[in-house]
């Protein structure tokens, strides 16, 4: 039997997009997509919760998903608040420990020709007129950074291409925002894309590097975080799933460009606030028992 469409609604209790769903005692914001066929779940950044969902979905279709998708909920706000980013900050002064690529770097405060920031004989030394003003100094250390970054990841990128079988993409160090690396599809099929590598990355050591280029590379070949993008970089990487974890845990301490609050906040650089999530999860399934867990790079967003 069917029902005109305005009683079918009434009925049905369809859900409305940016309504406020209480579903298992939780508060949602509901976002409706006419493209979506499947429900998902997002733990943002701050805690709260999306749930997407396809147009003319049911509040009682809603509700059960997110019951269905409690232990996963809970799973993932844990996780959020074991990996809270404790970045450090840096002053700039003689002393102050850098890292690259894993090693640590004293800073040497120095009055000699050369470079405003050069990593020599084991120190990481910067020119005292550099020092003396935290915003140039912040500008030469991140500079740094992306320098260096780009010359070493230039050297991994053709290596990592030929592994995983897929065409070697322009690549540049910058700072992504929230994301460790990021992945551009080129203009046509031939084309490699655009890959860019935030600057901090190259304070982790190389095998986290070679994960992170690894894991954009991936992207060449399949867009989103399902098992096919999983299977794909397990190829090519075995381990990626412990590289993974040291990431999650490392990453969280890496230097991000903040300096104290009682100093000059405008730094001259394209760095954002704090915290780095790249590439939050995104795979979606229609059911809890056929879900496939696919993490992102870093603590932040999850979605199911």
């Amino acid at each position: 039997m069917s029902y005109p469409p305005e009683l079918r609604t009434a009925e049905r209790q369809l859900l409305s997009d940016g309504q406020v769903l209480v579903a298992d005692g939780r508060v949602l914001r509901v976002r409706l997509s006419a493209r979506r066929s499947k429900l998902g779940l997002t733990v943002e950044r701050d805690g709260s919760l999306t749930l997407r969902a396809p147009s003319e979905c049911e509040s009682e279709r809603a509700s059960a998903f997110v019951r269905a998708g409690r232990e996963w909920i809970d799973s993932k706000l844990r996780l959020r608040d074991q990996l809270r980013p404790v970045h450090p900050t840096r002053t700039f002064t003689e002393g102050e420990t850098y890292r690259y690529l894993g090693r640590e770097y004293r800073l040497l405060v120095v009055d000699e020709p050369g470079a405003p920031v050069r990593l020599s004989a084991g120190r990481l030394r910067m020119d005292r007129a550099t020092a003396a003003d935290v915003r140039t100094a912040h500008r030469a250390v991140t500079s740094w950074y992306r320098k260096v970054g780009l010359n070493w990841a230039q050297g991994r990128l053709q290596p990592w291409a030929a592994r995983m079988d897929v065409a070697e993409p322009a690549v540049t160090v910058r700072d992504v925002g929230r994301r460790w690396g990021t992945y551009r599809a080129g203009d046509d099929a031939a084309g490699g894309g655009r890959m860019a590598l935030h600057w901090a990355v190259f304070q982790l050591p190389a095998q986290l590097v070679d994960y992170v280029i690894a894991h954009e590379l991936a992207h060449i070949r399949v867009a989103g975080h399902g098992p096919e993008y999983w299977r794909l970089l397990r190829r090519a990487i075995p381990e990626c799933e412990r590289l993974k974890v040291e990431l999650d845990e490392m990453g969280r301490r890496v230097w991000l460009g903040d300096v104290p609050t009682d100093q000059p906040s405008g730094v001259d650089d394209d760095r954002s606030a704090s915290g780095r999530d790249v590439e939050a999860a995104a795979v979606e399934q229609s059911s809890p028992s056929s879900f496939v867990s696919a993490r992102g790079l870093s603590p932040g967003r999850a979605t199911r």
